[in-house]
């Protein structure tokens, strides 16, 4: 009896060395210069896409002025024809409702610009 339990006690240390050396070797040891490097790389990112943006946000500025501008001139032009006595009316009301329709369509992209930078800065 005597030698039995000793070696039940045998086989249950060795059992117990056995599995404590596997788990040690065998366990994962996670490589902090790697995370550190990934964190360094999506800062890197996100610090490419804040001057995206930047960009385009100067883009949008640029073309609503353009619009702007577009619009004044749209509106002179108007009222120099609705003030004049020139023969060929038509033929300018027609141009202009050209230009119109342009000038719409240019917003209407805008528009569209606006929604996708707004995407953007939402899910970056």
């Amino acid at each position: 009896m005597r030698l039995t339990v000793i070696i039940l006690i045998a086989i249950l240390s060795v059992s117990a060395i056995v599995i404590s050396l596997g788990f040690l070797i065998s366990q994962e040891y996670i490589d902090v210069p790697e995370i550190t490097n990934q964190n360094e790389q999506l800062e890197s990112y996100k610090n490419e896409l804040e001057k995206i943006n930047q960009q385009n946000q100067k883009i949008l500025n640029e073309l609503e002025k353009i619009n702007q501008q577009n619009q004044k001139v749209l509106n002179d032009l108007e009222d120099e024809i609705k003030n004049s006595d020139d023969v060929h009316i038509d033929q300018i009301s027609n141009e202009i409702e050209v230009i119109k329709r342009v000038i719409e369509e240019n917003k209407a992209e805008l528009e569209q610009v606006i929604k996708k930078l707004s995407q953007m800065e939402s899910n970056p």
